[in-house]
């Protein structure tokens, strides 16, 4: 499949890159800043609703002006609803790194993981998608962790993203 040619072959480019010019260190700090914001909303929303202070609603606009704005310097095709995907795949997976981090501190460690791998995985769709990895009219179910019948790792379109997101996205490199 055309998905996951498309995804080997950018492993292998970042891999051979020695000097790794394909720094998105500065877009992953982005996009956790657009996942804040986006929770910024919310709390102004249910800040206003639990108030009755519609000067929270005012907030609220300004934050997210600031954050359509943030979005296109990640988010460039606004085809079909990519940016609202976009938008859901970074909330989703910041409120499950939530979640997972309080199960974590009420010692609930496998519940934990569980959020956090299914954090990772959304956040990994999300860069997969905007890096052009994946074609979403191509997106097939063949098996619950393959992406097409020539797919013998059996990671599944998240592990293949995974892989994408750790070798490409360093935020360590300064």
């Amino acid at each position: 499949m055309e998905n996951n040619l498309k995804i080997d072959e950018f492993i292998k480019k970042v891999q051979s890159n020695k000097q790794n010019e394909l720094d998105l260190s500065s877009d992953e700090d982005l996009s956790i800043a657009i996942m804040n914001l986006i929770s910024i909303e919310e709390h102004f929303f249910f800040t206003a609703g639990k108030t009755g202070k519609p000067g929270y609603f005012d907030l609220l606009k300004q934050a997210r002006e600031m954050r359509k704005e943030l979005m296109l310097k990640i988010v460039k095709d606004s085809e079909g609803e990519v940016w609202c995907i976009s938008k859901h795949l970074l909330s989703t997976s910041m409120r499950l790194m939530e979640v997972g981090t309080k199960a974590l501190g009420q010692d609930k460690k496998e519940e934990a993981q569980d959020l956090f791998k299914k954090a990772y995985d959304l956040y990994s769709l999300f860069w997969g998608i905007n890096l052009k990895l994946v074609d979403l009219g191509d997106v097939k179910k063949i098996d619950d962790n393959q992406i097409d019948i020539k797919d013998k790792d059996k990671g599944g379109i998240m592990g293949k993203l995974g892989k994408v997101v750790q070798y490409v996205i360093n935020c360590c490199k300064e």
